[in-house]
């Protein structure tokens, strides 16, 4: 296998391929669970996948995921949930400069999964500005610095219809990717090497995309919101496990 090219050798690469077209599908069929699918697999064997190759899949897929379902949008939430993204993006990226990043990281997981139980015991969130406000701040820190950026955003929605929340999570995710990849850019975090191996790894993601279509439409509004609360959860091991075992 050539040096230039953005990967170390076919099986590994066959392995990514495996690992983005599985996580594609169930970002499709629940509006997140890319980054929280991929991202564990990453950090235990494929570290060069996060955040920024991560990050870019994620936020193409959340276009296409918005898009797919674009009357459905609530764009109320979406400007509440931007504002705290940018904020977030910013701490995140000076946090990474001046810190440890898996110590805030680890914080924020844990936050999660205590917010996955307390919702899997009947807790509810109700979306106030207030509250997607503040997930989007803990959506960018933890996006930026781990490219898992979805739970705190999907756990404040996770009442709304399902094409709503796929909609509306697709927009914040696109665009909060783009300003954490221009950010993670800026401190040379993000390089031409990054750019080439999501793009290489782009026709699996349109292949696991494809797949979604057929399969959204066979889950019921509560089955939706259990695969999204295992999915926030699985996002937080994700982040625990870089955390502890992806250095």
């Amino acid at each position: 296998m050539p040096a230039t090219l953005p990967y170390p050798d076919i099986w590994q690469y066959a392995a990514m391929a495996v690992v983005v077209f599985g996580a594609a599908v169930a970002q499709g069929v629940g509006g997140i669970g890319f980054a929280m699918f991929a991202a564990p697999v990453a950090a235990m064997f494929f570290p060069q996948l996060a955040p920024g190759p991560l990050l870019t899949l994620g936020g193409f897929i959340s276009l296409l995921t918005a898009l797919r379902e674009r009357a459905c949008i609530d764009w109320s939430s979406v400007s509440y949930a931007l504002v705290g993204r940018a904020v977030g993006t910013l701490i995140a990226i000076y946090a990474m400069a001046r810190f440890a990043p898996q110590t805030l990281g680890v914080l924020f997981a844990g936050m999660i999964l205590i917010a996955v139980g307390l919702s899997a015991a009947g807790l509810r969130f109700t979306a106030t500005p207030g509250r997607v406000s503040g997930a989007g701040v803990a959506s960018g820190i933890m996006g930026t610095m781990t490219s898992v950026g979805a739970p705190p955003i999907a756990i404040v929605l996770q009442h709304t219809a399902p094409p709503q929340l796929r909609a509306t999570l697709g927009v914040v995710l696109f665009l909060g990717s783009i300003f954490s990849l221009a950010m993670l850019a800026l401190a040379k975090r993000y390089t031409g090497y990054h750019v080439g191996l999501a793009l290489s790894l782009a026709p699996f993601l349109l292949a696991g995309f494809a797949v979604s279509n057929r399969l959204r439409t066979l889950l019921p509004p509560h089955a939706v919101r259990i695969v999204l609360l295992a999915a926030c959860a699985l996002g937080a091991v994700g982040v625990l496990a870089k955390a502890f075992w992806g250095n």
